[in-house]
């Protein structure tokens, strides 16, 4: 039986979704939604509204509400692996941190980094923490062009650059600076190689735009080798967030839906989605459900599949 929600182009990909599976709302009424994250402790899932300035959380017996107000414009997030969450701050330019209490208690920030060789980020856009506790995340400009997502503001930095920390001993590096907005990322399963998409509307050379290129991780802390990795079509809209699972199978949002990609870079489907998709997390206690959040809303779908979004 054909499942109406999802196309397949290779075999390989034929039994992603269940025949019965379907995508689900679960909630709506933001202005533009990015930046999911599992919450593993509850079984909740917090977003972005960004123009809203807001955080928002669903729970499956409480609905969807807003978590925070007056969060500084924030975007991508990601667990470290003592469940702290890290924050893209727009706003404050910088990516922030949350401890917790029990219980996600008590949310305490404190600012991780904002500052390069004494310029200001531009706006952290998403961000990973690999397993040795090194912070990777992209710093395009879109939270300083107006004030529509962040504060308009000078941009102080020299490009955008795809940036990492190292909490230890507090270094900031420039991991690459060949894409003009790098946006999403992600590792592959072994972290041998980290995915980038570059959201620039503008052709880079032979690379073109509106593609995800792929680096090979050397001694675990510099980037090689870099290659275009997939393009989506301009009509198809942008490679903005996206996430791996367990095979290492590329999901990534676009303005159609979930398009699947094969490591070898084969397009393997396309799950579509009634809004255009910023970003999506796996989540539910097997990690094997897709929350998307696309647009104003908050979608998920049941998945054969296992995301690797660590803790």
């Amino acid at each position: 039986m054909k499942n109406s929600a999802i196309e397949i182009y290779d075999e390989r990909a034929r039994d992603l979704l269940a025949s019965d599976a379907k995508l689900e709302k679960l909630a709506t009424g933001c202005i533009w939604s990015e930046g999911a994250v599992w919450m593993h402790e509850d079984n909740s899932v917090l977003w972005s509204d960004i123009p809203n300035n807001r955080m928002m959380r669903w729970h499956p017996d409480e609905g969807a509400s807003v978590w925070r107000d007056q969060v500084e414009f924030t975007n991508g997030h990601y667990r470290e692996a003592d469940g702290s969450l890290l924050h893209c701050s727009h706003g404050q330019r910088a990516v922030i941190r949350t401890r917790f209490g029990p219980n996600l208690s008590q949310p305490v920030d404190e600012i991780v980094v904002d500052h390069y060789h004494g310029r200001r980020l531009n706006s952290p856009n998403d961000v990973v923490v690999k397993s040795d506790g090194t912070i990777w995340f992209s710093d395009p400009p879109y939270g300083i062009l107006s004030d529509y997502e962040g504060h308009q503001s000078a941009q102080e930095m020299r490009g955008c650059y795809v940036f990492r920390f190292d909490p230890r001993d507090k270094t900031l590096d420039v991991m690459t600076d060949l894409l003009i907005c790098p946006n999403g990322l992600a590792f592959s399963p072994d972290e041998s190689l980290l995915y980038v998409s570059d959201t620039s509307k503008i052709p880079h050379g032979d690379a073109g735009f509106h593609n995800i290129r792929v680096f090979d991780v050397a001694g675990g802390r510099s980037l090689t080798n870099a290659r275009v990795f997939a393009t989506i079509a301009d009509e198809e809209g942008l490679p903005d967030g996206f996430r791996l699972d367990s095979r290492g199978w590329v999901f990534t949002s676009s303005a159609i839906g979930i398009q699947v990609f094969h490591p070898d870079g084969t397009r393997l489907a396309l799950i579509h989605v009634p809004e255009k998709v910023a970003n999506l997390t796996f989540g539910g206690e097997n990690r094997d459900t897709m929350y998307i959040v696309a647009s104003t809303s908050l979608y998920r779908i049941k998945v054969n599949a296992h995301g690797i979004q660590r803790p």
